[in-house]
């Protein structure tokens, strides 16, 4: 179980870093095809519109640092990581840092982990 753990853990850091580094193919290949994720401001999106946004759009990325990570794994293929996100972002203003829990959905497909759902939010005070 440990190391379904990690492959997932592995997978949402991969994530994080095909945010920061604008990778729309990657994170693509990372995210089901009926993926859908809520923003810590209650926005709604589908796999095409979250990574347009995420990746062409004026909202540039920096870092997302994945910490106090909790992995529950069931049934073998399926998951929830629940952890506290730090971000660096730009939206345009200059780059802000903010933190927020997080929770996501994985689901084993075709031997490889992929996102299904997630949400963020809300806001936490900077430490």
């Amino acid at each position: 179980m440990a190391e379904t753990r990690d492959e997932v853990v592995a997978a949402a850091l991969e994530r994080a870093d095909a945010l920061a580094r604008r990778d729309a193919e990657r994170l693509l290949a990372l995210l089901h095809p009926d993926f859908h994720w809520t923003s810590h401001r209650g926005e709604q999106f589908d796999r095409e519109r979250y990574v347009a946004s995420n990746t062409s759009g004026p909202l540039v990325w920096h870092t997302q640092v994945l910490t106090d990570i909790e992995v529950v794994v069931v049934a073998g293929d399926a998951a929830v990581l629940r952890c506290v996100v730090t971000d660096q972002v730009d939206s345009g203003s200059g780059v802000e840092s903010f933190r927020m829990p997080m929770t996501q959905t994985w689901v084993l497909v075709a031997g490889r982990w992929v996102c299904l759902a997630g949400h963020a939010g809300p806001r936490l005070a900077t430490a």
